[in-house]
Parts: structure tokens; C-alpha cells; sequence
């Protein structure tokens, strides 16, 4: 699941959507200052087949874009949008090739590494795959999970499907035969909302998921507040906070084995201020530099970027540094020969550039390439603005939990009070002469 404003870089073209729209521009430092925008909205629309019992559509959707990318050469990009469809571009020269229809809402898609599919996820759990040779060729179905996915991945060399779903798994299959599964890749106790594979470390999957709520056992209490089983067999020490953090974590894999090499939790010291101190947290986005093996971790709808570096040969990631800004950080995106590209919530400022400087990331002052698109942003405003908050994210992935256990103590106390009245009452207490005293209904004193 993506936001509904995101950014996207690819050689030297960036895209920046919101909404139903998008703009294209290039970043070379030449005089080149074309623009390309579009707007699903004006795309073809398909009736759909599933109709209600009136003949009407059930759902016409909203035009939003749900999810974009590029192919690895960054020749094509494609986007999936909330009225089910999958649009196809050119981009040397910029240039729509096809709109077709996808049988369900999509969460995620990608490109094969030849350049001849694009994969396509959606909230049933299924992925699709559409010819990219072919452009008005229908989808195929590839495989399938029982829950809802949230991302797909490929391998380098296109041997492999790799998909994250909601029930917390990750499942390496392959892409000849789908139906067989070589790996799954199991650890994450909350949903895995990203996952990557590094492209010069072929056979290295990055993952992260989100995170409940921190549980509490009370100091008199048996039992567990989250959990609700006996604090002695789940809980380290009664009366304390819990290691009951549920997922909060940046894993590698060996994922041909199904094999965790590494795992960092993202409880840093530093935790953002309010009103974000308290927010679940989830990855929404996750890149890589090659130049310098760093990993960028976004948090769903909290202005903070967690920095790590990729020790490759010790099979170790290395938390550096965590950046934190003032407005709500809506993506990021790396671009090779600058750094972390960071697109924000702030018209003056909507694009920022932080680089490594003496060891340590920075805000580095904006270049001609950074003013030129940010001067396209703040033009195209309205596209932004009007799309901030339009998706709640992953809110709606977290597990319900409930606290009855409260409750069940308050029952479980007024019923053994309950009892024990009603024993006094069967058997009262014996009277001065040591025999039991009855009385009988009516009789005077």
C-alpha cells in the first residue's frame, strides 16, 4: 500500500503524483525544462463486469493512483489507480500505451528485470502479470495468498517471485512455475509492509513491518494486558513495560533459504515529537543507495527517516542515524549522484536534499536540478494539497486487540464475592450456646 502522493526517481527522470495526477521532468543540469503531466481521470474507463442487480456498476472508484514505478532502465513506467485499472507508459519520449482493467484494487506492482512483465499485487491476494511487449494483452493470473498483499518484489535475474502479505510471511516462489514455493521467509509478527531486494546483493532480501502498541502487566496482576496469558510464561518482569512490541523491524534474509541474517529494531533513543511520539509505526517506504549501501526507512505518516548502512559481506545492517523535519514527510527517493531526495509537506521547501557530510547526514542547500522541479511543485500545488490524507496508510492493517482482561478480573472478584455471600447466608455463623440459630419467617423476636 502506498500514499496517494508519492515520488519516484529513475536515471535522470523524476515523477512526482498526488491524487489522480502525476508530473514527469527530467534532472539533468541542461536547459531541458519540459514537463510531462497526466491525470487519470481522462484515461479510458471500461465498464466493468461485475454489476449490481439494477445494472449499474457496484464501484466506479476515484481515479486516485494507488501505486506507480518504473522499469529497471527506467524505458517504462506504470501505475494501477482506485478504478481498477493499470496504465502504461513510455518515457523516451513520454507516452501512454495502454489502460487496461485489473480485477482488484492493487497494492503494489513491479517491473520483471527483462522488462517483459509488470507484476501487479492487489487486496485479494493475487498477482497478475501484463506484457509489457504487448500492451493491450490481458493479465494472467500468477499465484495467489489468503490474505491481502502489500508488496512484490523480483529477482535479478527474474527466477523468483517475491511476495509480503498480511499475515506476516514472506514467500519466495518461482517465476516459471509459480505454484512452487522455494522459501518462506518467517520472523515478523505484524504485517510486512516492505520488502527489497538489494540489486548488487542478488541474493539479499531487506523486509520491514509495522508495530502495536507497547503492552503493560500490572503490578498485581497475573496476566498480561496485550496478551492476556500468564505474565511468567510471556513476560519478563510483572509491573514493567513489555517487550510485547509486536514488530518494529528492519530484517535481512537470505531469502533462497528462507534464512534471517540480521534484525534491527527501530526503538532508537530519539523518538520524534508529539503528536508522532505515541503513533503506531510501519514502514511506507524503503530505498537504497548503491553508491554508499545505505538503506532509507520512511515512517507511515511520522516526519522521521531512519538511516542504515548494508555491511554486505558480515551480513550486518548498521543503524547510523535517524533524520527528523519539521513537516510531514510524504516520500523519499535516492538519486545516485546527489543523495536522499526528501518530498515534504511545505510549498516553500517541498523538496529538500540530505547527503552524508564528514560522516554525518545533512540538509545540503538546494541545487539548479532541486529548484527547477521544486519551482514545478509549487506551481502544480493543488495536485499535493488536495491529495495529503486522502489514504489512511496501514491504520487499518494493525490487529485489533481488546482489553477485557480488566473486566474479566471485575467479574471473576464480584463473583467469588457472590459465593461467598451465599455461603454465609446457607450456613450462619453458631450462636453463644455453640448451636446454630434459625429463623423461621414471621416469628416475632
Amino acid at each position: 500500500m502506498a500514499s496517494s502522493v508519492g515520488l519516484s526517481l529513475c536515471g535522470q527522470v523524476v515523477v512526482v503524483r498526488g491524487g489522480s495526477r502525476f508530473l514527469a521532468t527530467s534532472t539533468s543540469s541542461s536547459d531541458d525544462d519540459s514537463l510531462f503531466t497526466y491525470d487519470c481521470s481522462t484515461a479510458e474507463k471500461k465498464s466493468p463486469e461485475n454489476k449490481g442487480e439494477d445494472g449499474p456498476p457496484v464501484d466506479q472508484g476515484s481515479d486516485t493512483i494507488l501505486a506507480s514505478t518504473f522499469s529497471t532502465s527506467g524505458s517504462y513506467f506504470a501505475l494501477t489507480d482506485d478504478s481498477k485499472r493499470l496504465i502504461l507508459f513510455r518515457t523516451k519520449p513520454w507516452q501512454c500505451l495502454s489502460v487496461r482493467m485489473v480485477v482488484r484494487r492493487c497494492t503494489a506492482l513491479t517491473f520483471t528485470a527483462s522488462e517483459e512483465k509488470v507484476l501487479v499485487a492487489d487486496k485479494s491476494g493475487d498477482v497478475y502479470s501484463f506484457s509489457v511487449l504487448e500492451p493491450h494483452g490481458c493479465g494472467k493470473l500468477e499465484l495467489g495468498h489468503l490474505s491481502m498483499l502489500l508488496d512484490v518484489a523480483v529477482s535479478p535475474d527474474d527466477l523468483f517471485i517475491l511476495t509480503a502479505d498480511r499475515d506476516e510471511k514472506i514467500r519466495v516462489s518461482w517465476a516459471a512455475a509459480p505454484h512452487s514455493i522455494e522459501a518462506f521467509c518467517l520472523g515478523h509478527t505484524e504485517f510486512v509492509s516492505r520488502i527489497f531486494v538489494v540489486p548488487d546483493q542478488p541474493e539479499l532480501l531487506l523486509s520491514s513491518s509495522g508495530k502495536m502498541n507497547v503492552a503493560r502487566v500490572p503490578r498485581h496482576s497475573q496476566f498480561c494486558e496485550f496478551c492476556c496469558q500468564p505474565s511468567s510464561l510471556f513476560c519478563n518482569k510483572k509491573g514493567n513495560t513489555q517487550a510485547h512490541r509486536k514488530d518494529r523491524t528492519l530484517r535481512l534474509w537470505e531469502y533462497r533459504s528462507g534464512r534471517e541474517l540480521h534484525c534491527c529494531h527501530l526503538d532508537t533513543p530519539q523518538e520524534p515529537a508529539e503528536p508522532w511520539g505515541d503513533k503506531r509505526f510501519a514502514a511506507a517506504r524503503m530505498v537504497y543507495w548503491h553508491r554508499e549501501n545505505c538503506v532509507a526507512l520512511l515512517g507511515d505518516g511520522i516526519p522521521v527517516v531512519y538511516i542504515f548502512q548494508l555491511d554486505a559481506p558480515r551480513w550486518q545492517l548498521v543503524y547510523r542515524q535517524q533524520l527528523t523535519f519539521q513537516h510531514r514527510v510524504w516520500d523519499i527517493a535516492f538519486e545516485e549522484s546527489q543523495g536522499l531526495w526528501v518530498l515534504q509537506d511545505c510549498r516553500e521547501d517541498p523538496l529538500v536534499l540530505w547527503a552524508p557530510v564528514g560522516g554525518q547526514w545533512q540538509s545540503v542547500p538546494e541545487n539548479a536540478v532541486l529548484k527547477k522541479v521544486s519551482a514545478h511543485l509549487r506551481g502544480n500545488w493543488a495536485m499535493l494539497e488536495g491529495s495529503a490524507g486522502m489514504t489512511d496508510g496501514f491504520s487499518s492493517l494493525y490487529k485489533a486487540t481488546f482489553d477485557n482482561m480488566s473486566t474479566y478480573l471485575k467479574k471473576k472478584e464480584e463473583r467469588l464475592q457472590q459465593q461467598l455471600e451465599k455461603k454465609r447466608r446457607k450456613d450462619p455463623p453458631p450462636g453463644p450456646n455453640g448451636q446454630t440459630k434459625k429463623m423461621k419467617s414471621g416469628a416475632g423476636p
